[in-house]
């Protein structure tokens, strides 16, 4: 049996969430080299407004939450992120430097929000399938961004387009139409030329080959090469979320125990969703002692 430690993406965030991380002093040590005095404000509600904050504030929570679990015995064995979450898998992986993420992921949200400032973002629809939201789009400028489950699909794009595509999916069946708290139209091709400019700011940063399974939310499956992975992380903002296709990837991997780090409990959902046959928490719910029983349970 094998442990998977789960990092979402935007839309999970809140203002405050930095305040009660583990070992928030250590950390913030390590933030504050990079980031001077903005590290102060990052999770202030005003400033998560700006894409750049939102996925730093991930990235840091993402990896103070894993490196609890693993001071207390809870290892994983394989780690995947949704979109910016993938940012932090590579950093508990072993793959990337903490604080070569600090400055990718600050570069990236800058490149993200400078290419569409305003009027765009992204829209969750629930209830109907890929085939039929293709449709629903068609003559559109939207995107199919997120494949997260069989029946929840997020789409991209302008909100005025976006808006008429989730009127036309609540008339079709859908259960949900859901503009997400994302300022940007990710994971399309909207994306390729700031994905592009990432790239070349990862051909400056040595990644390493990771110490455990790091499993693509892009493309649902494990990569160890660091140049595979340097690639993963620069384009993925660019690329459709494969997340469905990701755990159950997983699954056939023999993980049968997913823990979400905090923020929130999406993933937690979606995991279950794909067909899970172990178990799935988020650490924001659970205490550290759930995990650790639910490890020693599922491994005897």
């Amino acid at each position: 049996m094998k442990t998977l430690f789960t990092f979402p993406g935007q839309g999970t965030q809140r203002a405050g969430m930095l305040q009660n991380i583990p070992h928030r002093e250590a950390i913030f040590a390590d933030v504050r080299a990079i980031l001077g005095d903005e590290t102060d404000t990052l999770d202030a509600a005003e400033v998560l407004k700006h894409t750049r904050a939102v996925q730093l504030c991930l990235l840091i929570a993402g990896v103070a939450w894993a490196r609890e679990l693993m001071e207390n015995g809870v290892q994983p064995d394989i780690v995947s992120g949704l979109s910016i979450g993938a940012y932090p898998a590579a950093v508990i992986a072993g793959a990337l430097d903490f604080r070569d993420a600090l400055h990718l992921v600050a570069l990236r949200g800058d490149l993200m929000e400078q290419a569409y400032p305003h009027g765009y973002g992204l829209t969750a629809i629930v209830g109907l399938r890929l085939n039929q939201v293709e449709k629903l789009m068609a003559g559109s400028n939207t995107y199919i961004a997120n494949l997260n489950a069989e029946t929840q699909i997020v789409i991209a794009g302008r909100d005025e387009e976006m808006v008429a595509v989730a009127h036309k999916a609540l008339e079709a069946g859908a259960s949900k139409a859901t503009r997400l708290a994302v300022s940007v139209p990710s994971h399309c091709a909207l994306l390729d030329e700031p994905a592009a400019k990432l790239a070349k700011a990862f051909e400056k940063v040595t990644l390493s080959r990771p110490k455990l399974a790091y499993l693509s939310g892009s493309t649902g499956r494990v990569l160890w090469e660091p140049l595979k992975i340097a690639d993963d992380l620069a384009f993925n903002m660019a690329r459709t979320v494969q997340w469905q296709d990701a755990m159950v990837s997983a699954n056939q991997r023999d993980a049968r125990l997913a823990i979400e780090m905090p923020p929130g409990s999406v993933l937690t959902g979606l995991t279950h969703l794909a067909g899970w046959q172990g178990e799935a928490i988020c650490r924001e719910r659970n205490s550290i002692e759930v995990a650790q029983h639910l490890q020693k349970r599922l491994t005897r």
